[in-house]
């Protein structure tokens, strides 16, 4: 088996937890959407990155001590991708999650692969690899363009039936825009942390696990704007002492389990991409964004959630689902002209 298709089978193990993160969530409901969050932000960004470093990074001091610059390079990346964190609440607070899914990480997708492509190997970009993932990024945009127009009419549909009031949509749009820009910035931090990957591995840490030497700051520096928004929302909305309800400690086992699914997906995510070679955020990014589009319209589907919104935006769904299958067939095939 080559190295590509490893990769690529380790993407889609990846895709699927990330895909399914959120599930507990639905049954945090005697918290607010702030206590949920906070708590996921503190054992996914806070505990378990430095915990996983401990033990899989030998010598870590000396790992970052020797790339300062890069890890502060790495961190603004981490702050910039926490920012977008933020801004994906308040799109989903006004269009929806399926239409905040699909703009966001069909933005992500051609931001964090192209971005990557022209500025580290542009040499490879009229090859015939590298026209393939140029145009395996266009019918990501294509696919999540379907699944967007699926999540607007099944979000219509939904109005429509409850008889909710119109929510802000313009800048609900603009939030989703700006965080489809911006939550790319994780995988840039990948990208450019590749000399403390190097730095990592020449140190004694294990090739599957180097990654993470990248991921650390990144995480770090991204939970501080999460923990700030969710602070913010807890002065606000007084919710602070919903931690104190009957029968919600078992919440921060739901949380715990939201991390740990979260935190394993973008760890064999760095493996994946490693798996991949140097061109790894280039191949990887776009095909993850797909499979975790996939992943969450498949549990949207097995939740009920498509229940009342008729079959119009059901074909549009299974088309983008579709043309997402195609593009990382599309991705993959290239990268192995690469």
């Amino acid at each position: 088996m080559n190295e590509t298709l490893i990769g690529m089978l380790l993407l889609a193990a990846a895709a699927a937890m990330n895909g399914s993160f959120t599930l507990p969530m639905k049954f945090t409901k005697n918290w607010n959407w702030e206590n949920t969050w906070l708590a996921w932000t503190l054992f996914a960004l806070v505990i378990f990155p430095p915990l996983l470093a401990f033990i899989v990074l030998p010598r870590m001091h000396d790992v970052y001590a020797g790339g300062s610059a890069t890890v502060i390079k790495v961190a603004l990346f981490g702050a910039g991708w926490g920012i977008a964190q933020v801004l994906f609440g308040l799109a989903v607070d006004a269009i929806g999650i399926a239409l905040t899914f699909s703009i966001v990480l069909g933005l992500s997708a051609a931001v964090g692969s192209l971005l990557p492509l022209f500025q580290l190997h542009a040499d490879r970009v009229n090859t015939p690899g590298g026209k393939g993932i140029m145009l395996g990024v266009l019918i990501v945009l294509i696919g999540v363009t379907l699944c967007a127009i699926a999540g607007s009419k099944r979000e219509a549909a939904t109005h429509t039936a409850t008889g909710s009031v119109e929510r802000s949509y313009g800048k609900g749009l603009a939030s989703a825009l700006l965080c489809g820009f911006g939550a790319a910035f994780v995988n840039f931090g990948l990208a450019y942390g590749r000399p403390l990957i190097d730095s990592a591995r020449a140190l004694g840490a294990a090739p599957v696990w180097a990654p993470h030497a990248a991921w650390l700051p990144v995480m770090l520096a991204g939970a501080i704007p999460n923990l700030l928004y969710c602070i913010y929302l807890m002065s606000k909305n007084r919710s602070a002492g919903q931690y104190g309800r009957a029968g919600t400690a078992f919440y921060w086992v739901l949380a715990a389990s939201m991390a740990l699914l979260w935190f394993a997906s973008t760890q064999l995510y760095g493996i994946a991409s490693e798996r991949l070679g140097s061109l790894g955020p280039v191949l990887g990014w776009p095909s993850f964004m797909s499979l975790i589009v996939i992943t969450a319209n498949a549990w949207s589907i097995a939740t009920g959630e498509w229940k009342h919104a008729g079959k119009s935006p059901l074909r549009f769904m299974f088309a983008g689902v579709a043309a997402l299958l195609l593009a990382v067939f599309v991705i993959g095939f290239a990268g192995r002209s690469l």
